[in-house]
């Protein structure tokens, strides 16, 4: 076969599968373009999450209708002023947008230029119908822009068939929106989906508010500010404590001369200026603004700029890491501090083991045999000897501290020792016959809590009975995550978690699992939410368990700080002594670990 030069349309309509995947991609060229047209007020509408109509409209410069006409050919821009590419300050600059979203479509281009910039009075209207001129003439239109894209992939069946439903393109579309309005607070974003306006921040807002109010509103009270320079690097934002985290990622907002980036080497330096500080399965809420000489970094990596490629990676890692770390630390919150390596190295970790046969030696043999078929809340009394609880329900705890009543039972009859005090209201301290043991309150219970689950569910044949709440609790969210919730309602009703949806952006909470007690039915809803985003959702939620069952039992265990006395804490180290997989928690943290009487005897110099 002869090398042939393609058509012009052709090229055009492959020109876009590299720039418009989705609807949220064709919406961020349309934005990003609004951006650089000095826009005060940028207005969007969809239609169907995108698929049927996205219209963009903004109060920018403007353009004359030969500008127009020029703006619709491939590789024109206005926003290169010389070859030197290096020096791109502009978010789009290929001039490959408008013609390739233009081929898949049917675009109407509405513009009139600003009085200010010597253009003008008369508007100009200029329709392409998937690639070819339809129609052109005068308009009377605002000064500035107004783009509409119907149809988008009409003629594309092929790509059309593999867009996702139009609540997911919606969903994706938002989150662009999102991010763009994040990094410029100087300009005010509308954002109207089938009629319904969902979004809206104002002119003026700082930094700070302007992350808020498209995040959380609690993050502003949750939350240290960065202010960071070196070698003529700037870093700026917000970061959330520790304390103050997600079940995502998807709260993780970045920046490079303000345009949005999703880039590994800055998403892995924010895993790791929080290490240690977080659970694995557990993400910081950030917005990073990250500014540097354009000759330092590399946007014309991607078709789509959503890539950057840094000249001195290195650099730009360890300043994110210090940058969030010293920032941190600032805050005064000292619980996040990470201990002595020296003083760590004395302690013996227990091993984490998938079975506590080896471990547990009788009399709690012939118990976990029979640990599956028996009840989710077995009775504990017959395998203390004389050490006896009366309230065998442990989700939650009740009582306050309290001295023993009874004469304290020899630590020599139980592997895990007996409960000699709390440490910090979180801790557990038992004597074991061969050592000191420290518990970790809320990982232990945690676990014991999620074989219950599995537990009730074998026994009831899938299914957990539900308490209903006296008063239903409205939990607001955002509008995707209450689509996910809604789509999944009648599998999170077998959990025992029964949902309905209160308006565009809010769940009421009927009913919740029995027994997880009255936990935080707010952040447990949050937090299902976050894992739905996290997996995919074309799977049956059954498939995914284990996550959800997880989220679950965290939020019904004892909470650290939560005081318990004397018995309670010996009734957590008997049923941790009979329950599967105790040794860890559901985040694969260990849940106890052991200083051997021999090591304690060296650290005071007797051996």
């Amino acid at each position: 076969m002869s090398i042939r030069r393609l058509p012009e349309n052709l090229v055009n309509r492959i020109a876009a599968g590299e720039v418009v995947e989705r609807p949220a991609s064709a919406l961020k060229e349309l934005v990003e373009n609004a951006i650089d047209s000095g826009a005060r007020n940028i207005a969007v509408r969809l239609v169907s999450g995108g698929i049927d109509l996205i219209e963009v409209t903004d109060d920018g410069c403007g353009m004359s209708s030969a500008d127009m006409a020029l703006a619709l050919e491939r590789h024109a821009t206005s926003k290169l002023p010389d070859e030197d590419i290096e020096m791109v300050s502009t978010l789009g600059f290929r001039g490959e947008a408008l013609p390739s979203i233009a081929s898949v479509s049917r675009m109407t281009l509405e513009s009139r230029p600003s009085t200010s910039s010597g253009g003008s009075a008369e508007g100009w209207k200029r329709i392409v119908d998937h690639g070819l001129l339809a129609r052109e003439g005068p308009a009377s239109v605002p000064p500035g822009t107004r783009v509409r894209v119907e149809n988008l992939f009409g003629n594309v069946p092929a790509r059309r068939k593999f867009l996702r439903s139009p609540r997911a393109e919606y969903a994706a579309a938002l989150d662009t929106m999102k991010r763009l309005a994040m990094a410029r607070p100087d300009i005010g974003f509308t954002v109207e989906h089938d009629g319904r306006r969902t979004l809206a921040v104002q002119v003026g807002m700082s930094r700070p508010e302007r992350v808020a109010a498209l995040t959380n509103g609690e993050l502003i009270d949750n939350s240290v500010g960065l202010d960071f320079e070196r070698e003529g690097i700037k870093l700026g934002g917000i970061a959330s404590l520790p304390t103050y985290n997600r079940g995502v990622a998807d709260h993780q907002f970045l920046f490079v001369n303000g345009r949005p980036v999703k880039d590994r080497l800055l998403i892995g330096a924010v895993r790791g200026a929080y290490a240690e500080m977080l659970a694995r399965d557990r993400h910081a809420v950030v917005a990073l603004f990250l500014d540097l000489p354009p000759t330092e970094v590399d946007v014309n990596v991607h078709p789509a700029k959503t890539e950057v490629r840094f000249r001195e990676p290195a650099l730009i890692r360890g300043m994110i890491v210090s940058g969030l770390r010293h920032a941190l630390d600032q805050s005064g919150f000292r619980s996040v501090q990470r201990p002595s390596a020296d003083a760590l190295a004395a302690w013996q970790q227990e091993p984490i083991r998938t079975a506590q046969g080896d471990i547990f030696a009788a009399p709690y043999t012939a118990y976990q045999g029979n640990y599956a078929a028996r009840s989710p809340f077995p009775s504990l009394a017959e395998h203390r000897g004389d050490f006896t609880v009366q309230n065998e329900d442990l989700a939650p705890l009740m009582g306050r501290a309290a001295e023993a009543a009874e004469p304290v039972p020899e630590s020599r009859r139980y592997p895990l020792g007996v409960a000699r005090g709390q440490v910090a209201n979180t801790y557990i301290v038992a004597e074991a016959e061969d050592g000191l043991v420290i518990v970790d309150q809320h990982a232990a219970h945690e676990r014991l809590v999620l074989e219950r689950m599995r537990a009730a569910m074998a026994a009831a044949g899938g299914s957990v009975p539900s308490q209903a709440l006296l008063l239903p609790q409205v939990v607001e969210l955002d509008e995707p995550a209450c689509d996910r919730l809604e789509t999944r309602a009648k599998e999170l009703s077998a959990f025992g978690l029964e949902l309905e949806r209160f308006g565009p952006a809010a769940m009421l909470v009927r009913a919740t699992p029995s027994m997880l007690g009255q936990g935080d039915a707010k952040g447990l809803v949050e937090d299902l939410a976050d894992d739905l985003a996290a997996y995919d959702v074309a799977l049956s939620l059954k498939e995914r368990i284990d996550h959800v069952a997880s989220t679950m039992a965290c939020h019904g265990s004892v909470r650290a700080g939560r005081v318990l006395s004397v018995p309670e804490m010996n009734a957590l180290l008997r049923e941790m002594e009979v329950t599967p997989h105790s040794g860890q928690c559901n985040h694969g943290r260990p849940t106890w670990v052991k200083l051997a009487l021999g090591d304690v005897e060296k650290l005071f110099g007797r051996k």
